[in-house]
This record gives structure tokens, sequence and C-alpha cells, in this order.
């Protein structure tokens, strides 16, 4: 972990994908495309299902106006996330950090934090009645097991983004088709699905409607979005970024429409087979075990498992990245990404469990619409400030938000935040007209939290101008006091192999520039070593130390004062030692340059000593 650094979004796949300039238009836009199919997952995750269910066999095809309309804000709301990436070369974490005061990123921080948690809670919840219902897995064995998907997530990394991006398009492939065949097996009756698209409103589906506006535009897509833009190595032009502005609109375009059809799919196959039949789905489990009897057969029903699995292993993929950016954007506070995994998932597993265990199935459906509704809630704290960010001149130069844009922006800014306001006002009366004499508790906590909510909202929709501190642009670059710090002990641990006469070399030149005293060190690590330490005196100790003072009389023929120390057991904690006794301030390490399984053979030492030094360590490749 490292804290208070200058961060570039994701930075181990940051440019890492080259536009050549000799492409022609099409391959062009291949290299482009990619992210925007990352970003299509979060709109098709078991939340959506949820939601699209419940809307489907309890209002029929009434909703399908608010995934029409979610998806068109999704599209203008994505494209703009999009565009700040790419011209500012900021995400949207990083923006905020550059406006914001501290105290006001550290709340958005924790309120995107909800959001991935939320959102969380609903890849593994889904992912668990996937297994449940394919392999008959005990839905609280599935949740448990959801907590070991890490793994994945490690391998399909270490591939590379744009292996990731094939995986996920291929899960979303899955998806499509899957409800493809759903649909006609089905048998929607058009007509009533065409009026579905006229809006209609009322107080009964209000909840499952902001649910499906809370599951379509996600709050942690719109920082992931302006994220993975920069995985493409942009030509840093206004022509370059202007072309990489359109591409990713056709990308997002494309992959926002696939997740509409499939969003679409699910509520008229629940309005076609549930609603039709007079049945109203509380459960997800209850909709599999109902396709197969009232479709006439079984394939219905392994289709709708399959795609609920591939919809929580690939939306799970993206909220490990989406919480990676947030924090770091937000923070300056990096975490290795398995790591965070690991926390993210923690903190979904606990509410997950204890609802199962006392609620049963039914709860873990309730718990999935929960889960949209508060990604709904946190939409306007994501919305308003990007809205915001890409309508500034200063900061977006010519690409800045033209007058319809901000126009359809501020739209669907104010109606998800009225929407979710009438949400919030409507609960809050219910809570007080049944709590009776615990009433007192909702109006002295959940009140003041809401109306506080309310005014921050207020202030981070004031335009910069109007808030007591002017924020420094990312493009002002702050001065620098570059102070002299000679290094007087220089440290040089050798493994006695080829590699030792290019760390030396750099050492001694190091040395000489500095005036410095070379320490070298060896580690015997054999059994010797390991079970008689400094007292060991087998054939390796004795060969070891020869071969360590040999290097260090060459050395001293140089002028160098030189100091030569053999230690003996783990390496690791050898050399952290000795570098603390020899008071070394400067370590020169050799790297061999292998990683994964070449690691779990070979061993590794530079990550272990780097954390366990608080001194510069130089890796000579």
């Amino acid at each position: 972990m490292k804290k208070n650094q200058p961060f570039v979004s994701l930075s181990e796949v940051h440019g890492s994908v080259n536009i050549s300039k000799n492409y022609g238009m099409i391959k062009r836009f291949l290299a482009f495309a990619g992210p925007a199919y990352l970003i299509s997952v979060g709109y098709m995750d078991p939340g959506n299902w949820a939601t699209d269910i419940e809307g489907g066999s309890r209002f029929g095809y009434q909703l399908l106006w608010v995934i029409l309309m979610s998806n068109m804000m999704a599209v203008l709301l994505q494209t703009l996330s999009a565009r700040l990436g790419i011209v500012t070369g900021r995400d949207l974490a990083q923006a905020c950090r550059d406006e914001y005061p501290k105290p006001i990123v550290f709340v958005l921080w924790i309120l995107c934090e909800i959001a991935i948690a939320a959102c969380d809670l609903a890849e593994l919840l889904g992912t668990a009645i996937g297994l449940n219902l394919l392999f008959g897995l005990p839905l609280i064995i599935g949740v448990i097991l959801t907590g070991f998907d890490t793994m994945l997530f490690l391998v399909i990394q270490n591939f590379g983004i744009r292996k990731m991006e094939f995986f996920i398009v291929m899960l979303v492939s899955i998806m499509g088709v899957c409800f493809g065949i759903e649909m006609l097996l089905s048998k929607p009756v058009l007509g009533e699905v065409a009026k579905g698209f006229l809006p209609q409103l009322s107080s009964e589906n209000l909840f499952v409607a902001i649910g499906i506006l809370g599951a379509t535009v996600m709050p942690h897509n719109l920082y992931l979005h302006s994220a993975l833009v920069q995985t493409r190595l942009v030509e840093q032009t206004e022509q370059g970024k202007r072309q990489a502005c359109k591409f990713n609109l056709i990308d997002t375009s494309i992959a926002l429409n696939a997740a509409f059809l499939v969003n679409a799919a699910i509520l008229i196959v629940s309005s076609s087979v549930f609603f039709k039949n007079g049945l109203v789905v509380t459960e997800i489990q209850q909709a599999h075990s109902l396709l197969a009897p009232l479709l006439g057969t079984t394939l219905a029903s392994t289709l709708f498992a399959g795609a609920l699995l591939a919809s929580g292993q690939s939306s799970t993929l993206t909220g490990t990245y989406a919480g990676q950016i947030v924090m770091e954007g937000f923070l300056h506070f990096k975490m290795r990404p398995v790591l965070r995994r690991f926390i993210t998932r923690a903190i979904a597993i606990i509410p997950a469990i204890v609802v199962i265990i006392f609620r049963g199935n039914k709860g873990s459906y309730e718990l999935l619409i929960l889960s949209q509704v508060v990604l709904s809630m946190q939409l306007p704290f994501a919305i308003i400030p990007l809205i915001n960010f890409t309508s500034d001149k200063e900061r977006m130069g010519v690409f800045v938000n033209k007058g319809w844009i901000k126009i359809l922006a501020w739209i669907a800014a104010t109606i998800i935040v009225v929407l979710n306001i009438r949400l919030v006002l409507g609960n809050i009366a219910d809570w007080i007209a049944n709590a009776r004499d615990m009433a007192v508790v909702i109006w002295c906590v959940v009140v003041p939290i809401i109306v506080g909510l309310f005014l921050f909202l207020i202030y981070i929709s004031l335009p910069k101008t109007w808030r007591r501190r002017e924020p420094a642009m990312p493009s002002e670059i702050e001065h620098l006091e570059f102070e002299s710090h000679p290094f007087t002990n220089i440290g040089v641990a050798l493994d006695l192999s080829g590699m030792d006469s290019k760390v030396l070399s750099q050492a001694k030149t190091l040395a000489q520039q500095n005036g410095a005293r070379l320490v070298l060190m060896h580690v015997v690590e054999g059994v010797g070593g390991q079970l008689f330490g400094k007292n060991a005196y087998d054939d390796e100790a004795r060969d070891d130390r020869e071969h360590l003072e040999n290097h260090a009389e060459q050395l001293r023929t140089t002028g160098l004062e030189v100091q030569a120390v053999l230690g003996f057991g783990r390496i690791q904690k050898e050399i952290i030692r000795i570098a603390n006794e020899q008071k070394v301030d400067l370590l020169v390490m050799g790297g061999h340059g292998h990683r994964g399984v070449k690691d779990i053979i070979f061993g590794t030492s530079i990550s272990k000593v780097r954390h366990g030094l608080k001194i510069p360590v130089l890796v000579v490749q």
C-alpha cells in the first residue's frame, strides 16, 4: 500500500494499448473498442435481474419505458465520463479530489464505497443464486464460495486489459444468447410491448422504477469509464483526442444498447410468463423454477441460470477495478487489487450471510432490490460533479459540453434527484407511521442525515466560483523544492550469479559519485545456513564467503572502502537485518525479471525487502 504519491488511473494497464497511426479506420475503432463493454456488464448485473423480474411480474410491460429512459441517460453520462478521462487525463475520482476541499472529497469517497459495496452485494448474491440453480449448492455455501472469486480476477488480470475485455465480451454474449432464446420461447405480445414504452408512473411502481434506474445507471461505472479509456495510448493533440472521443461514443452506444436489449428481454420474459399467468415473483429462484413448467421446456431454466452466473462473474471483475479507481483517485491510497477485492467482498458477504440465515431465499431477493435502490440514491453525487467538470471551459477547452448536451445532462440529473427525493420522503413517512414509540429515533437520527446529504448535494452542485475554496486545476504544476541527499553507506545484495557484475557496476558508480562506503552482502540460504546460522561451516558457506571477499577485494583496488558481510537463513530477513546494522542508506539489488509461476518456483525477495526497509532500493535488471 502506498500513500501520498502521484497516481495515474489503473497504473498497471495505463496507456498499455497502443493506437498506431498506420491503422485503418476499422482497425483504429477496434483498438479503441473495449472499455464500454466492461462498463456494460454493470448494466446487466444480478441487481438488474431482480428489479426487471419484479417489475415485469408485478406491472407487466409498464416499466419498459424506465429501462429505455435509463439506457438513454446511461449513454449520455458514460459518454461524458469517457470524454473527461480522454481530454483531461484524470478519472472522475481524481477530478473530484482536484476540485473539492478534503472533507468533501472524503464524504464523496465514503458514498462511493457504499455504492460499490451495494453493487458487490448484488453480484455476490447473483453468483451464489446461479450456483444454487445450476449445481444445487445451498445459497449460504454459494455466498461463501464467491469470496474466493478473487483468484479468477488475479488470473485474468495477468493477461492484460485486452484479454480481460475479450473475456467480458464472451460473458456478455452468453447472456445475450440465453435471453434471445428465452424471448423466442416466451412469445411476447408485440403490441403490448410497444405500449410499455409510453411513460406511466404511479405510487405503486415507483419503488421498483427507481430500483431499475439505480440498477441501470450505476454510479461506480461513471468513475470506472473515465479511467478505462486511459488504457489507450491516445495522441495528446486536439485531433487525437477528438478521434478518441468519437470512437468511444460509438463504442459506448453499441455496448450500452446491447445491455438495454438484455434488460428489456428480462422484463419482457417476466411479463410474458409471470404477469400473464397472474404470478408475482419475489425470488430469482422462483423465476427459475417457474420458467420450465410455464414454457414447457427445461432449456429455459438452464439458460436462465447460466446467464445469471455469467452476469455475476462479469460484474465482479469490473467492480474490482471500480473500487481500485475510487480509492486511488479520492485518497491517493494505492492497494493491491487482489487485497482490495478481498476487502470489498468481505463487506458484502457479512450482510448476505446474516440475511440468508434469518430471512432465507426471500431475504436474499429483498436484499438485491434494496442494493439497487442504494445505488440509485448515490447516483446524484457522481452525476452532478461529472456534469460540472465536463461543462467547465477551463478544464475541457474545446471539448467542453455544448449547450444542448448541458440541457440533456441536467434534465437527467433532475429526474434522478426528484425521483430519489420522492422515494426517500415516502419511506421516511412510512417508517415514522409504523415506528410508534421509536419515531423519535427516526426524527433525531435518520432525518438529520437525510437533510445533511441534501445540503451536501447542493454544495457540490454550486459553481466553483461560489465556493469558498478556489481549487487548483490538475494542469497547474506545483513548484517543487529539490534537496541533495548524498549517500554514505551503499548496500549491495548479491546472489553470486551472473547478475552480480551489473549490480556491482551500478553500485561502484554510485559509491564513487557520493564518496560512499560499499557494504557487500550475501545470504547463505542452504540447509547449513538455515540450521546453524553464523556457525555454519559447510562447503556452501565457505565458497560463498570466498566469493564475496573476492568481489570486495577487487573493488578495494579501485580506491573504495568496502565491507563484506555474510548472512545466514532467510534471504529477505537477513538483507533487512544487515542493512539496518550497517546503517545502509541506499540498497542496490538485482532483479531477474520473472513473475507469476516463476516467482513461486524461484522465490522473490525485492518486494519484501523494499517493504521492510525505509530507504531507497535500486533494482538493477
